[in-house]
C-alpha cells in the first residue's frame, strides 16, 4: 500500500491561491520592468542634457578671454575719444568763433558718445556671458543631483523587491 501524503498545494483552493500568487508575481515583475524603463528613459534624458550643457559651458568659457579683450579695447578707445573731445573743447573755448574748431569739437563729441556706448555694450556682453556661465553651471549641478536621485532610487527599487517563492512538495 502506498501512503498518500496530504499537501496543501494539491487541493483545489490551494491551486487557486498558487495561481493568484503567480499572477501577482507576474504583474509585479512587469511593473518593475516598466518603472525601470521609465527611470532609465528619464536618466538618459538627464545625461544627454548634462552633456549638451557641458559642451555649451566649454564654448562659453572659451569665449570669456575674447569678450574681456573686446571690453578692454572698447574702454581704451572710449578713453581716447573722451581725451580727444576734451582737447577739442578746450581749443574751441579759446576761440569760440572758429567754425572749423566747432565742427571738429562736435565730431569728437559724437565719437566720444559712440565709443562710450560701444564700451558699455562690450561690458554688458561680458557680464551677460558670465551670468550665462553661472546659470549653466547651476543647471548642470541641479541635473546631476537629479540624476544621482534616479540612480539611487533605481538601486533601491531593484534591491527592495524580493518575493519568496513557496516550495511545493514536488519540486524541492
Amino acid at each position: 500500500m502506498s501512503t498518500i501524503y496530504y499537501s496543501p498545494f494539491f487541493s483545489p483552493i490551494s491551486r487557486a491561491k498558487k495561481g493568484l500568487f503567480l499572477v501577482l508575481l507576474a504583474f509585479l515583475s512587469f511593473g518593475l520592468a516598466a518603472s525601470a524603463q521609465i527611470v532609465n528613459k528619464d536618466s538618459l534624458s538627464l545625461v544627454s542634457k548634462i552633456q549638451s550643457d557641458k559642451e555649451k559651458l566649454v564654448k562659453l568659457q572659451n569665449s570669456v578671454a575674447e569678450k574681456t579683450k573686446e571690453k578692454l579695447t572698447a574702454a581704451e578707445q572710449a578713453q581716447e575719444s573722451a581725451d580727444d573731445n576734451r582737447k577739442a573743447a578746450n581749443k574751441l573755448s579759446n576761440d569760440p568763433q572758429d567754425k572749423k574748431l566747432a565742427r571738429k569739437a562736435d565730431h569728437d563729441a559724437s565719437d566720444a558718445r559712440s565709443d562710450a556706448k560701444s564700451a558699455r555694450k562690450a561690458a554688458d556682453r561680458l557680464e551677460q556671458l558670465n551670468m550665462d556661465i553661472r546659470d549653466l553651471t547651476e543647471r548642470i549641478a541641479k541635473n546631476e543631483t537629479k540624476l544621482s536621485k534616479y540612480v539611487t532610487s533605481y538601486r533601491v527599487e531593484a534591491t527592495a523587491v524580493s518575493v519568496p517563492i513557496p516550495k511545493d512538495s514536488v519540486h524541492q
